[in-house]
């Protein structure tokens, strides 16, 4: 029997190895199929296959949710932090992510996907228009 649900499990185990929220939601949308359903074989294998689906896309909005709300400064950073990660340039990553479709979780709520796509553009033009921008804020 388990002590932690399927969400406690996820964020105290998985998620503590994974920095930063965009790289994060990479890895939420990484779980999901063409159907939208999320597929994680340790969580399922312990919890369940549908608690482990309802952990996955509770935590991917909150996770949408936090990038959506966070301002562009902390953003810049994280595109730095994730960008590094990833082995390629913050111009390249951003690119990388305005290119992928599948980023956000399925119905992600009214305006989400635009206001997504936006803050992605900004922080795209940002980091083109001024390079340093990340080094300044830092």
């Amino acid at each position: 029997m388990t002590l932690n649900s399927a969400l406690e499990d996820l964020r105290s185990t998985t998620l503590k190895a994974i920095s930063g929220s965009l790289r994060r939601l990479e890895y939420f949308a990484g779980l999901r199929d063409r159907e939208g359903t999320y597929t994680h074989w340790g969580l399922a294998r312990i919890h369940g296959d549908l608690a482990a689906h309802k952990a996955l896309e509770q935590e991917h909005r909150y996770v949408v949710s936090r990038i959506l709300s966070t301002p562009l400064h902390r953003l810049l950073v994280d595109v730095e932090q994730s960008s590094r990660m990833a082995g390629t340039t913050p111009a390249l990553y951003l690119d990388g992510l305005i290119q992928n479709l599948d980023l956000l979780p399925p119905q992600p709520g009214a305006g989400s996907a635009r206001h997504f796509n936006s803050m992605l553009r900004a922080l795209s033009g940002l980091i083109k228009v001024r390079p340093d921008a990340i080094r300044l804020i830092s």
